[in-house]
C-alpha cells in the first residue's frame, strides 16, 4: 500500500512534483533508487519478483509513472500477475501514456486492483500529458493541471490520510519549500479518528493502523519516502529509506539513508541493456 500527492502543471515552470510513501512488509527484498544499469530509468526496485519491477520512477527523457494497489482483500487473488512491472514497462517503452493505459485496460483483469498514473514531460519528441487508470474503471482519464491525492482506493478518494497529505503538500508548495521540507509532509504518523476510517474489508484495528500517512507496525510499514521535483528541465529526485527498529515501548521508524539525484531532461537515449 502506498500514498502520494501529485502536483501536475500546477505552477509555471514546474510541471511535476510528486511526494510518495511506499508501504510494504519489512522483509520484502528491495533495492534503493538508482539509475538501472544500461537504461534511462531512475527508480527503486522490488526484488521479490524476477521481472524488473517498481512502484515509482522517472526517466532521463521525462517519462514518469506511479503505482498503488487497491485495498480490497475480498477481491484479491493469490495467483494474479504482479503489478510492479506495469511501471517498469511504461518507463522502458516509447508509446504515449494514453495508448499504454488503453492497451493495459484490455488485460487489467489479470491483476489484482491497482491505480496507475503515467505521463510525459514535453520535449522535441513528446507532449506534456498525464493519464490515470483505475483497474476497475471503464477508461483511463487525462489529468488537468492541479494537485491530486492517491492512496489505495482511487484518485482523490476522500480518505483522511489523502486529504491530510494533499493539504500539507499544497501548503509547502505555496511556500516554495526545500526538498527536505516537501519530504517532511510524508512523515506524519497521525492516525485517523475511528469514525472517519474507510471500510475496505480489513478489521477496524488494522484499518486504523493503516490510516496515517506514515505507517508503523511490527511487520509492515513505510519503507521509503520519495520526492520527484521537475523544475524547467531539471529533475531533483530524493529517496529516504527508513530503518524499522523495535524499542521497549513502541515501534519507531528512523532515517536510514538518503539518495539524491539531480539531472537535466534530454531526448538522447542511452544504450539499452536488460536491467
Amino acid at each position: 500500500m502506498c500514498i502520494a500527492a501529485i502536483a501536475w502543471q500546477s505552477s509555471a515552470g514546474r510541471p511535476l512534483v510528486i511526494v510518495s510513501n511506499r508501504d510494504e512488509y519489512y522483509n520484502r527484498p528491495t533495492a534503493a533508487a538508482r539509475f538501472w544499469p544500461g537504461t534511462d530509468i531512475l527508480a527503486g526496485r522490488d526484488l521479490a519478483i524476477e521481472e524488473p519491477s517498481t512502484w515509482l520512477g522517472i526517466t532521463r527523457q521525462g517519462r514518469f509513472a506511479l503505482l498503488t494497489n487497491v485495498r480490497k482483500p475480498s477481491e484479491a487473488r493469490p495467483h494474479a500477475l504482479s503489478r510492479g512491472p506495469l511501471v517498469a514497462r511504461f518507463l522502458a517503452g516509447s508509446c504515449s501514456p494514453q495508448h499504454y493505459l488503453d492497451t493495459l485496460l484490455e488485460k487489467a483483469g489479470r491483476y489484482n486492483g491497482f491505480n496507475l498514473l503515467v505521463g510525459t514531460i514535453a520535449n522535441e519528441q513528446q507532449t506534456s500529458e498525464c493519464w490515470f487508470l483505475h483497474s476497475k474503471e471503464p477508461a483511463a482519464r487525462r489529468l488537468q493541471p492541479g494537485i491530486y491525492g492517491l492512496s489505495n482506493a482511487s484518485l482523490d478518494t476522500a480518505w483522511p490520510k489523502v486529504q491530510r497529505l494533499v493539504g500539507s503538500f499544497t501548503l509547502e508548495l505555496m511556500q516554495r519549500m526545500t526538498p527536505h521540507r516537501l519530504l517532511s509532509v510524508l512523515q506524519d504518523d497521525t492516525p485517523a479518528c475511528w469514525d472517519t476510517l474507510p471500510q475496505t474489508g480489513v478489521s477496524a484495528q488494522w484499518e486504523r493502523a493503516l490510516s496515517p500517512i506514515f505507517i508503523k507496525t511490527e511487520r509492515y510499514g513505510t519503507r521509503s519516502s520519495t520526492l520527484i521535483d521537475v523544475s524547467g528541465k531539471k529533475v531533483n529526485f530524493m529517496e529516504r529509506r527508513w530503518k524499522q527498529t523495535l524499542p521497549k515501548e513502541k515501534l519507531s521508524n528512523t532515517p536510514f539513508q538518503d539518495s539524491v539525484f539531480t539531472f537535466t531532461l534530454t531526448t538522447t537515449l542511452y544504450p539499452h541493456q536488460p536491467a
